[in-house]
């Protein structure tokens, strides 16, 4: 085995601890791993994240499962407007250039980042006498575009959205994304991976084909990490790890944006005195607007995902579906 299969092994670990712990979000740093450690170009690191996802969210929803947390009916009607969603994004993104979907992987990355740094808040749900169906689909449908397009698993949109439109508690939302979660992010991997057209109907892309020892070990490795997370969990103290998590998913959504768009803002900004003020201004505008987002107080917030889970023996009892 070579170093570099090492080392996305050993990293590989960490992002499927940070699973374990925070119920959520560790799936955002696969891409990278797979572009800036691997070697993977953009399109099939994408095409393989969403393969390491649906496996790791299929683990992880074993244990909800098997505890009674899991909504079946809400999830499955929402996952399966998100296959749709994720497909026609795959399909989508498979089309579009390289350094266009990292760069919109890295503002899904911030916008997950400030999400996680803002901390939890409670989110006020209310029974429903019958599931809200079209908003259900129509939500569906668009987080599943957006996990097609930028290969992220979308945990931190799936949870609030089961919570407000399901009338899910947070315990059976959370184990319900991860029904959704794999669901979309199976259908996104064939949206990338398969082509339509040609001598045959349905054929690979070779655009996107993977290298399926490496991405193998990498799922192994989360899986094996996620598990390991979720036996630590109560060891560390979760609203210090998820914003400590927050942030240096900020500080990687900020290194692959100047990767993909830096040499392009410095050439703009040489061509002048007027236009390196305009690049200062919209960087401190940036900054400023970051700022605001995550220190303004929410009464929903979405990073609710890794809202920690109740024992079995809880006298609280699941919704009924």
């Amino acid at each position: 085995m070579g170093l570099i299969a090492l080392l996305a092994a050993f990293l590989s670990i960490f992002i499927g601890v940070a699973v374990g712990l925070l119920g959520g979000g560790g799936s955002i740093l696969t891409t990278p791993l797979l572009v800036y450690v691997v070697g993977f170009d953009a399109k099939q690191a994408i095409t393989a994240s969403l393969f390491v996802v649906a496996v790791t969210s299929l683990f992880g929803l074993i244990s909800h499962a098997r505890a009674g947390r899991v909504m079946w009916k809400t999830g499955l009607l929402f996952g399966a407007a998100g296959m749709v969603g994720a497909f026609i994004g795959g399909q989508i993104g498979a089309l579009l250039p390289g350094a266009l979907l990292l760069a919109a992987f890295s503002v899904m990355m911030a916008v997950t980042a400030v999400a996680m740094i803002r901390g939890r808040k409670k989110i006020a749900t209310k029974a429903h006498s019958g599931l809200p169906i079209f908003r259900i689909l129509l939500d569906g449908l668009i987080v599943g575009l957006v996990t097609g397009l930028v290969g992220a698993g979308g945990g931190f949109l799936v949870v609030p959205a089961l919570a407000l439109l399901g009338g899910l508690a947070m315990p059976n939302a959370v184990a319900t994304s991860l029904l959704v979660v794999a669901m979309k992010s199976t259908a996104g991997f064939f949206g990338y991976a398969l082509a339509f057209g040609g001598d045959t109907v349905v054929s690979w892309n070779t655009e996107t084909q993977i290298e399926w020892p490496i991405t193998l070990l990498v799922t192994g490795m989360a899986v094996i990490g996620a598990l390991i997370g979720s036996r630590i969990v109560g060891m560390i103290h979760p609203d210090k790890l998820r914003a400590g998590f927050g942030w240096f998913v900020l500080v990687m959504a900020v290194f692959i944006l100047s990767q993909q768009v830096g040499s392009t803002i410095i050439e703009f900004a040489q061509g002048g005195t007027l236009q390196l003020i305009e690049v200062i201004v919209g960087g401190v505008a940036i900054v400023a607007a970051f700022t605001w987002l995550i220190r303004r107080p929410t009464q929903v917030a979405i990073a609710d995902f890794d809202e920690p889970i109740p024992d079995n023996n809880s006298s609280s009892k699941p919704p009924k579906e």
